[in-house]
């Protein structure tokens, strides 16, 4: 899995973490596992072609005793095999890996 890790956080940090994503909706049906739904307008053009039938599309932050991963496989919420699913390509790694860093700014937490 190609991922983007922080990791060396302390337990307050993480479970300040795990609060903004609770509280931003950022939920998944596993716990310490968050999607967060990739914009219409980063989507692959087949991601934009199925995204009546299978999206939103999201991609995955997980959250450990002392890190964060940011999984690059962005996906549907709605099914776990398609030919939609696909590594993130550079805008969508590059919105994700910024969102998370603006996240941990915002929250004052410098790894």
């Amino acid at each position: 899995m190609k991922s983007y890790l922080i990791d060396e956080l302390k337990k307050e940090e993480v479970e300040k973490i795990k609060s903004y994503f609770k509280d931003k909706g950022f939920k998944s049906p596993i716990e310490d596992l968050f999607w967060v739904e990739v914009p219409v307008s980063l989507l692959s053009k087949k991601q934009k072609e199925h995204l009546n039938s299978c999206g939103p599309f999201v991609f995955s932050i997980e959250t450990g005793k002392d890190w964060i991963k940011l999984e690059f496989l962005i996906r549907p919420t709605s099914t776990f095999r398609c030919s939609c699913i696909s590594y993130a390509n550079k805008r969508q790694r590059s919105y994700a890996m910024n969102l998370l860093d603006s996240i941990l700014e915002e929250l004052k937490i410098s790894p």
